[in-house]
């Protein structure tokens, strides 16, 4: 902390050299302007979808790189086939490439919210918090979060538990514009969040979550070649289920390995509707198939040899092949695009894979 002599000094950011933030877009980034205060001294890794030969505009003094699909077919060679092409999943390819221990990766529809005293919230700071703090997703504390200030564990609670185990994922909410399917969007055009909950918890054991791509913090070394965005967008029969495949992924695997998952704080201000029609011809099919995804990863038991995050994860494409593959050949592609992943993660992190099968 700055002493009374440097007040004009800014304080370092937390993991300022151990992090990356991560922008998937199509347009020019002026609203990073918004968050300069917040993310300025940080590393961005911008994503570009769409047409590669569009210069996209990044406001000055923020350290990026940016990749466009051109770079992306350079850099991955044929396996650039799992990295989703006119889609926010191409974010992922973000994740590939980063060397950071921790990613953040927020839209850039997404505005600084204002907490109900009227503070500018500063939402990477909260996720660094969170992921920093353990979870405790083997036994509910009514408290929520007993690792915040003024929190603790409740009468009752386990003693041998209270240690918590580490922090994979801190999924993010909004303010403002909900995250709602197009059904929901349709009935409810205009209805706004507006309530902010001072919470934080982490999501028990054996319960999925539908994750939200828009404002999520991770650990990538525990959890990244699960994060997965799935095939999505152009040439593909489903949209804006590619959080949502990496979310439901990310759960089982982090349930099998130990790790926890925490969702609440913080809230960005979510700055724009997309269109309900446009949404609803993407998510058609997905909203019919969830009713069985969803089945399918409740169900699934990871074998006790899938000591890593990869085999986890190719063992979850072999199920997939076997069980989802059935419903329709999306899922059949998709498998083999889960393999494509993993093994251009290992390429672009050989460290990783060594550091995780001694782990």
């Amino acid at each position: 902390m700055s002493g009374p002599s440097s007040v004009s000094v800014k304080p370092t950011p937390l993991l300022k050299d151990e992090l990356d933030i991560v922008i998937p877009t199509i347009r020019n980034l002026d609203f990073l302007e918004m968050w300069r205060p917040f993310f300025e001294q940080y590393h961005l890794i911008i994503v570009q979808d769409g047409d590669p030969t569009k210069k996209i505009h990044v406001p000055e003094g923020f350290d990026y790189e940016l990749y466009n699909r051109n770079d992306i077919n350079r850099i991955l060679g044929p396996k650039a086939s799992c990295i989703s092409f006119k889609d926010s999943a191409c974010r992922c390819f973000g994740y590939m490439v980063s060397k950071k221990k921790y990613i953040y990766t927020i839209d850039d529809d997404c505005f600084v919210a204002k907490d109900p005293s009227g503070k500018d919230i500063n939402a990477l700071e909260q996720h660094i918090k969170n992921l920093l703090s353990p979870s405790t997703p083997f036994f509910f504390n009514t408290l929520y979060d007993p690792y915040r200030e003024g929190a603790d564990f409740v009468r009752g609670y386990p003693f041998s538990l209270r240690e918590g185990v580490p922090t994979a994922v801190s999924h993010g909410l909004w303010l403002n514009i909900p995250d709602y399917d197009a059904p929901t969007q349709l009935v409810k055009p205009r209805e706004r969040n507006s309530r902010y909950v001072d919470a934080v918890l982490t999501i028990p054991k054996g319960t999925l979550f539908p994750m939200c791509g828009m404002n999520l913090g991770f650990d990538r070394e525990l959890i990244g070649p699960a994060m997965y965005f799935g095939l999505m967008g152009d040439g593909q029969p489903i949209g804006r289920y590619d959080d949502m495949w990496a979310g439901w992924c990310i759960k089982v695997i982090c349930d099998h390995m130990g790790w926890g998952v925490k969702t609440g704080l913080p809230y960005i201000w979510h700055s724009k509707a997309s269109n309900p029609f446009v949404n609803l011809k993407k998510e058609y099919k997905g909203i019919y198939w969830q009713e069985e995804i969803i089945p399918f990863f409740q169900q699934i038991v990871m074998p006790k040899e899938c000591t890593t995050v990869q085999a986890c994860y190719i063992e979850l494409s072999k199920q997939v092949q076997e069980k989802l593959g059935k419903i329709d050949p999306y899922f059949t592609k998709l498998a083999e695009a889960m393999v494509t992943w993993i093994e251009a993660w290992d390429e672009l992190n050989p460290k990783a894979e060594v550091a995780a099968a001694k782990a």
